[in-house]
């Protein structure tokens, strides 16, 4: 069985499509969902709303906490780290992170990054000692092969890579960086554009998403497929 972590960042609640004002990203997050669950309906599926219910930032007790020692902390900092830890259990019992992550003025929202800063943790999943010569920082989960989905939906348009607006786009670059940091370096990405446009422009990028989403579940499915008959031949 594998384990999904559905991840949803929009400040808006509903999905586009379907209510008034909904988001984009939810939509999108939502279709791989579905399509994923018709694919492989025993699949397990965790559901995390970071636009709706961010995780506290990082404060200065969290940084002091997560900077010592687990063997040598107090009581507090255990309480501090509750959050945090639970949000990289999640993590780590998941095989396919999806994430619904519209672009706010040009970054992540700021649920988003909060998120982030809750997950990269020194000992869990990435290590750090200052004695290691070359390289005191390492990725933690890269043996864990898990797989990283990014929905997004940006206003304007043409912030792929050699297009128009591409450095400007410090989503999906930030979060390839964040999670490669720690070993996730398996990423595919698919956005809309145009929602500030509307009309034809936008109805044909949110009609293309879909369509590749449609492609990507058919293509990750279908690798786990072979993989399971690889190691379980009947």
């Amino acid at each position: 069985m594998t384990t999904l972590l559905h991840i949803d960042a929009s400040a808006r609640p509903g999905r586009s499509g379907i209510d008034s004002h909904g988001s984009h990203s939810r939509r999108l997050s939502a279709r791989f969902v579905e399509q994923w669950q018709k694919a492989r309906p025993g699949d397990r599926i965790l559901y995390r709303d970071v636009g709706q219910h961010p995780p506290h930032p990082v404060s200065g007790e969290w940084i002091h906490a997560a900077f010592t020692k687990p063997e040598t902390r107090e009581p507090w900092m255990h309480d501090v780290l509750a959050e945090s830890d639970a949000l990289v259990d999640e993590l780590l019992e998941a095989d396919v992170i999806v994430a619904g992550v519209p672009m706010y003025n040009f970054g992540v929202p700021a649920g988003f990054k909060a998120y982030i800063d809750n997950i990269v943790r020194v000992g869990r999943t990435f290590g750090f000692d200052r004695s290691r010569q070359g390289l005191p920082y390492w990725p933690m989960l890269t043996e864990m092969s898990k797989r990283l989905v990014v929905l997004s939906a940006r206003g304007d348009y043409g912030y792929a890579p050699g297009e128009r607006m591409a450095q400007a786009n410090h989503v999906e670059p930030h979060i390839r960086t964040v999670f490669g940091y720690l070993g996730i370096d398996d990423v595919h990405t698919v956005a809309v554009e145009y929602d500030e446009f509307g009309g034809e422009h936008l109805q044909a990028s949110l009609a293309q998403a879909e369509q590749d989403i449609e492609a990507l579940v058919a293509e990750l499915t279908e690798k786990l497929d072979t993989t399971s008959r690889i190691f379980n031949p009947a």
